[in-house]
């Protein structure tokens, strides 16, 4: 916890452990965040050697932030975030800054201690929104120059400050910033919460460990030296101390002080400490006594009024104390013990009776609505307060979901649960029953991501509660129904929701009721989703959706209402021609968000730029994705599922409207070195221009997301359809059709998202020149997918992409079948322009243009592919699509589309011309007259006559012998 009493600026040692933390700084300060796992015995010297890269940091202008866990069990969320935040805060060195990065980011200005904690209210992206925050917060901090953020003693940390330290280990990419967490690794045994979240964070890429290991015996000798001002030690005393402290330094140095004394050296480190603490007078004990109850911190009025000592005996009792290094001034009016050690064996020292009063002592004072919840409950447990603990467990629970710590919520409200049968009328205290305090502790339980377990509770509950109490029952089974579906248990998730509506009646109409009907219409659009074939809702999903809608306007439930809108408009969007799904969406979104919903508003803002999108809205569509993303990270949701999601369609927008510069700015967020899916499903959205730029990035970013493929639907469809369009830019169809029949067993036969990669199936088969069944079975299923709803309902409307796409399989096939028909490309140029001549999915218009110009040349109009060829060329060459361009500079010659680009008139090929070396490079590849004929469509007959030419011209019998001088004159060579 602090240093062990010997000059800050000298590090005994530790150069290997230090090097790796400074090139974890450097690499942070270059732009790619590092995290730093630093462990160690207790007293082995981590914070000495963390405190030595501070003040490194420091030295470069950078921002220091450190804070501290504390042995309170699971109580306290983000101790240490609120630690190193408020430090900072106060700094004069920093605080200007810090302040400022906090004005902007209530959730995390909310924490501190002068901040509003009571503000706010719980939220199912209340997590969300403070990691965002906080993620935001050190990135920009770290505009001006490199963050270090430290979080100590992590065996100590809350279970929230485990998944923050989680959460920024694997998203910071960019940020300049390192990230170092210590702990004791001799307090992690084999069921220690901190072990497994080592061992998941050593995986990923950016994280690293460093080991700090006690001394060798001269570092020993060194540091006792420098603890006494650098004079020489006897070798004896330098060899006993390390002997006996076993390299430990912080157990050396009180080795050390208690030989300088004389005193015989204790057995024990416990009764080392113990000897130090007895050397003090009569109110310097008890004032340690005091802090030792405190636990993370002790201020100077807390200490005087619990110690029962007036204000000068306080004074100098604390001056002793420091004087003696037991505690250290911390900030203005605060004090901590030198070591975390020291703080032990003091607690562990006092008599039960006498650490039962100091803690009833310090509840007694942070009683009220003024204090700490959490500390309140802590102090009046360990006082055997039982109501008192109680009362301030149900607050704790509150406060906690209110800055976004469920798990700690959980915690709180399961010892209020624990306790209410020990505690006289509970209901009062606790401000509602029994089993609204349960399902609390429910909901804390879904947001804290353990839905089987908040599932398990529900089914408990449904049991116990009073079956008379008709809109608790709709109450418990609308979030059992929510729940099941988090679960994928998208059936008996249908069924309970349905129960749950029918407990009460229509009329009259009731948020209960209108929530229920909102979470049932939901569950059904997600059963039909996942079993193809489910018709049940054709006739009652948008009669219960408008039922949903009157019933919430009429009881004031917006959210609900909201929830049913979207669930609505993605209902008929795809039934119905003229419906302005978007619209549905926008109006949902802005209910949502005057209902403080943001779940809810965030499904609908997606929906409401992804409906634009569809409808070939480009303009639109990117004005609505950026308000929305704006809205994410304004609420520190950009990482939310809702606002990840966002932020790929944005990048999608841009890239399909050619906008190319825009989109790999964006794309430059998308991590490549992930290990989870979600983080995975946007990085293979960098696919997209990777791989249509020819990107050597995409070879990298395929090998970190290989492993995941088959894990989630949605990354193999785009990493495997992309990585089969690089396969075929490649010229290996084969290897393409293996991805595209990977990625069509992972989908359901009518998702018209498989319309793509039925059409990229078909440009591998028609590459291949394979006539077969497998290029029939690819455009039949484009077909049912454009045609049919994923229930087996007819299909009333596709977006203009899905359409696009239609007419490139239709094309390819024709193509696949021998028949290239000029028409076919034609219809797909002006599918994806989205009815507007040079706009529309730009890459794709040229994609289809080079397919166009091809065929013209097949059927010998000759002067329209040029025209269409030059239009291709003009856009690959401005959005630096390099497969394409090089695919059309190969037409282009085959096809003298335009002024061939010979080599320099020298050496025996000279005298060819343009046309000659076309063909004398397909001789050297082995091609027949036949074959060279139709590669640069021309007739056989001259095709043997170029050949028959070149024989003489350079004067050789063969053509193997012509093969052979290509080779040499590195025809060939790219």
């Amino acid at each position: 916890m602090a240093d062990d009493g010997r000059d800050e600026s000298v590090l005994i040692g530790r150069r290997a452990e230090l090097a790796a933390l400074t090139a974890a700084l450097d690499r942070a300060a270059a732009g790619t965040a590092a995290t730093v796992l630093v462990s160690g015995d207790a007293g082995v010297g981590k914070t000495h050697l963390v405190s030595t890269l501070a003040r490194v940091v420091r030295d470069r202008g950078g921002t220091v932030l450190v804070g501290q866990c504390a042995e309170l069990g699971e109580s306290m969320p983000y101790l240490p975030l609120v630690d190193a935040l408020w430090r900072a805060a106060r700094d004069p060195r920093q605080g200007e800054a810090v302040r400022a990065a906090l004005a902007s980011r209530p959730v995390l200005e909310r924490l501190l201690p002068d901040g509003d904690g009571h503000s706010g209210d719980a939220s199912e992206l209340g997590q969300q929104q403070l990691f965002g925050a906080t993620l935001g917060l050190v990135g920009e901090l770290g505009r001006t120059g490199p963050v270090l953020l430290v979080l100590e003693d992590l065996h100590w940390a809350d279970r929230s400050t485990r998944h923050l330290l989680t959460f920024l280990s694997r998203v910071l990419q960019r940020e300049r910033v390192c990230l170092v967490g210590t702990y004791r690794s001799d307090d992690l045994h084999r069921r220690h919460p901190l072990r497994p979240v080592v061992a998941e964070l050593l995986r990923l890429p950016d994280v690293s460990a460093v080991e700090v290991r006690p001394f060798a015996p001269d570092e020993t000798a060194a540091f006792l030296t420098a603890l006494s001002s650098g004079q020489a030690l006897p070798p004896d005393v330098a060899e006993r101390v390390h002997a006996r402290s076993e390299g430990n330094p912080f157990y050396a140095a009180e080795l050390y002080a208690a030989a300088r004394t004389g005193e015989e050296l204790p057995a024990g480190l416990a009764d080392l400490l113990l000897a130090r603490v007895e050397r003090l007078g009569d109110n310097a004990q008890r004032v340690v006594r005091v802090a030792a109850v405190a636990g993370r911190r002790v201020g100077d009025e807390l200490v005087r009024r619990v110690s029962g000592l007036d204000e000068a005996e306080v004074g100098a009792a604390l001056r002793e104390i420091v004087s003696h290094r037991l505690l250290v001034p911390d900030g203005a009016d605060g004090y901590i013990f030198r070591h975390a050690l020291l703080r032990e064996a003091v607690y562990a020292d006092l008599l039960p009776g006498e650490r039962t009063r100091l803690h009833a002592a310090f509840a007694a004072l942070l009683g009220g609505d003024s204090g700490s919840a959490a500390e309140l409950a802590y102090h009046s447990l360990a006082a055997h307060d039982l109501p008192v603990a109680f009362a301030a467990s149900v607050r704790a629970g509150r406060e906690a979901e209110r800055v976004g710590a469920p798990a700690e919520a959980l915690e709180h409200y399961d010892r209020a649960l624990s306790l209410w049968d020990a505690v006289p009328d509970p209901e009062t205290a606790a401000g509602t029953d029994r089993v609204r305090l349960a399902l609390a502790a429910v909901r804390a339980c879904g947001r804290s991501g353990e839905a089987r377990r908040a599932v398990s509770r529900l089914r408990r509950l449904l049991e116990t509660a009073e079956p008379a109490d008709r809109r608790l029952g709709v109450l418990l089974r609308e979030n059992l129904a929510y729940y099941l579906g988090d679960l994928d248990m998208d059936i008996e998730s249908a069924d309970t929701a349905r129960e749950a509506v029918d407990m009460l009646p229509a009329d009259p109409p009731t948020p209960e009721r209108a929530a229920a009907l909102a979470t049932y219409v939901r569950t059904l659009l997600v059963r039909v989703h996942n079993n193809p074939g489910y018709r049940r809702h054709d006739e009652e999903l948008p009669a219960l959706a408008e039922e949903a809608i009157a019933a919430a306007r009429a009881t004031g439930a917006a959210d609900a209402e909201a929830s049913a809108l979207v669930s609505l408009g993605l209902y008929r969007e795809e039934r119905e021609t003229r419906l302005r799904a978007q619209d549905l969406f926008a109006q949902a979104r802005d209910l949502a968000v005057r209902a403080g919903n943001y779940q809810v508003a965030l499904r609908a803002a997606f929906h409401h730029a992804r409906a634009r999108f569809d409808r070939g809205d480009l303009a639109g569509a990117a004005e609505a994705a950026e308000e929305a993303v704006r809205f994410t990270f304004d609420n520190g949701l950009g990482w939310s599922s809702y606002g990840a999601a966002l932020r790929c369609l944005r990048y999608l927008i841009h890239y399909t409207a050619g906008e190319w510069a825009h989109a790999a700015r964006l794309a430059a967020d998308f991590g490549i070195r992930v290990t989870r899916p979600a983080e995975a499903q946007v990085s293979a959205y960098a696919l997209f221009l990777e791989v249509a730029q020819g990107d050597d990035t995409a070879a990298e970013r395929m090998r970190w997301l290989e492993p995941l493929w088959g894990e989630d639907e949605l990354l193999t469809y785009i990493s495997r359809g992309l990585a089969a369009e690089r396969a075929l830019w490649d010229g290996d169809p084969a290897a393409a059709l293996d991805h595209v029949a990977a990625v069509l067993d992972d989908m359901r036969p009518a998702d018209a998202a498989g319309i793509r990669i039925a059409a990229t199936g078909l440009w591998a088969h028609a590459d291949l020149g394979s006539r077969c069944d497998a290029a029939d079975e690819l455009l039949s299923l484009a077909r049912t997918a454009a045609s049919t709803t994923l229930d087996g309902g007819p299909r009333a409307w596709l977006g203009l992409e899905g359409r696009a796409w239609l007419a490139r399989a239709e094309a390819e096939h024709a193509r696949a079948r021998g028949a290239n028909d000029p028409e076919l490309w034609r219809r797909t140029v002006t599918a994806f322009e989205y009815g507007t001549p040079g706009g529309g999915f730009v890459y794709e218009v040229a994609r289809s243009r080079w397919r166009l110009a091809e065929a013209l040349v097949e059927h010998g109009a000759r002067d329209e592919a040029a025209a269409e060829w030059r239009s291709a060329v003009a856009v690959a060459e401005r959005l630096g699509a390099r497969p394409l361009r090089k695919a059309l500079a190969d037409l282009g010659t085959r096809a003298r589309l335009a002024a061939a680009s010979p080599a320099a008139a020298s050496g025996p090929l000279a005298t060819l011309t343009a046309r000659e070396r076309e063909v004398l490079r397909l001789v050297a590849e082995g091609r027949n007259n036949r074959q060279i004929a139709e590669t640069l469509f021309i007739s056989p007959k001259t095709a043997s006559v170029h050949v028959s030419n070149i024989l003489a011209k350079l004067d050789v019998t063969s053509r193997t012998q012509a093969a052979a001088l290509a080779h040499r004159e590195g025809l060939l060579t790219p």
